[in-house]
């Protein structure tokens, strides 16, 4: 399926899939990359070498785990800059910015006063994208993934971290301006088993407005 079945445009070079951890960012991503001919630009958590160490010890782990976070998404980020940005579409499992919402739910105030200092000097020219994705959902759903896919260094995720970084991810999206959002409920809405509600995030793609959201039935 290309471009021009889906209805993406050269107006929406660059899309992002965005939420929590379990809501299926990669998977979704990988499928419309797959569907439009784009090109994906993927989080890669495990050549994250202190992830494994933050989950194991959130308080000593998490400045070099956000630090390394941060330096991988800019450097992913510079692949499209410096490259075929407004030749090609663009697929991402993750939004640039949203990095700050894991560092303000796990940093103490004096590593987050530094991890401040450097993500301003690395996103003052990350483009925004075009449309966003958010992909939301109730806890128990998002651990229920979580454990499907089975990490071994996801193993120690609590409900607790999610519920506190999901209400993180439904304020930030509530004050986004940056692009248009469609959210999905993953625990409503399966775009896989409902091919119908798959084609309804196409077409709401073709036609992105300020914040809409896809339920089951219907897209509001």
């Amino acid at each position: 399926m290309g471009d021009r079945a889906l209805g993406l445009s050269p107006r929406l070079p660059y899309l992002v899939v965005e939420g929590p951890i379990g809501a299926g960012k990669t998977t979704l991503a990988r499928r419309l990359a797959a569907d439009t001919g784009a090109r994906l630009l993927l989080e890669k958590p495990e050549d994250n070498p202190f992830l494994p160490r933050f989950y194991r010890d959130p308080v000593g782990g998490a400045l070099p785990a956000q630090l390394g976070f941060l330096l991988q998404r800019a450097g992913q980020v510079e692949t499209f800059q410096q490259g075929d940005l407004f030749d090609r579409h663009w697929v991402a499992d993750f939004l640039f910015d949203k990095d700050r919402l894991f560092a303000e739910l796990t940093l103490s105030p004096a590593d987050l006063t530094l991890y401040e200092a450097l993500f301003q000097r690395l996103a003052w020219d990350v483009p925004a994208p075009d449309a966003v994705i958010y992909l939301t959902g109730p806890v128990e759903t998002l651990l229920a993934r979580i454990a499907r896919r089975g990490r071994d260094y996801e193993a120690s995720i609590d409900a607790r971290y999610l519920e506190d970084l999901s209400a993180r991810y439904a304020r930030f999206f509530g004050r986004y301006q940056a692009a248009p959002v469609i959210e999905v409920d993953v625990s409503q809405v399966d775009l896989v088993a409902q091919p119908e509600l798959y084609q309804e995030l196409l077409a709401a793609l073709a036609r992105p407005r300020g914040y809409s959201r896809l339920r089951q039935a219907e897209l509001l």
